[in-house]
């Protein structure tokens, strides 16, 4: 199972990017997919997760900013992100739990990333 991640890139303040991620390989079921970022200096933060029910929760730093989504048919995840500023400066990561077969536990999987850079 791979997860690849696009959509990153440079981008002025009050701008807009959408990132996604598609799974691929032996899938069976995915759970929870989700969007994590790692700036410099700082720790790793879930930005937003939605459920295979699509079920959101966001960073409460990105509320009213951000909306994720997914196509469950493409086993792809979405990242709309508006009103970028430049502390949204980030590597931004995909996350999935995937299970492999009917009497799998779920696995969890990551994408390898994708730059994003908020500046003028």
């Amino acid at each position: 199972v791979q997860l690849q991640a696009f959509g990153g890139g440079l981008v002025q303040p009050g701008g807009s990017l959408r990132l996604s991620c598609a799974a691929s390989g032996s899938i069976f079921s995915i759970n929870v997919m989700a969007w994590y970022r790692l700036a410099p200096g700082k720790q790793r933060e879930l930005v937003a997760a939605i459920s295979s029910g699509s079920s959101t929760n966001y960073a409460d730093s990105v509320k009213g900013r951000f909306t994720i989504s997914r196509d469950n048919a493409k086993n792809t995840v979405y990242l709309q992100m508006n009103s970028l500023k430049p502390e949204d400066t980030a590597v931004y990561y995909c996350n999935a739990w995937i299970g492999i077969s009917p009497i799998s536990t779920l696995g969890e999987y990551w994408g390898q990333g994708t730059q994003v850079t908020v500046s003028s």
